[in-house]
């Protein structure tokens, strides 16, 4: 008997522990990115990285197979 997988399901699987597996690096982006206003530093590559951050669940719309979601992750 074959295993069916629901990919709705899956994506929105992938998609609470991306979020659960972002909200650290988040959170250490905007402790860097504090640091770099106070110091007057460029903020660019820790706002991009953020944004980065914010749009990892979006790219979970456009996987189709298990093994994409499986292999999709917040490090770089």
């Amino acid at each position: 008997m074959a295993i069916n997988v629901n990919i709705n399901k899956a994506k929105e699987i992938t998609k609470d522990r991306l979020r659960a597996e972002r909200k650290p690096l988040l959170e250490e982006q905007d402790v860097l990115f504090i640091k770099a206003q106070e110091s007057n530093s460029d903020t660019t590559a820790i706002v991009a990285e953020k944004q980065r951050l914010r749009d990892i669940t979006k790219q979970v719309d456009n996987l189709n197979t298990i093994d994409e979601l499986k292999s999709i992750s917040c490090e770089k």
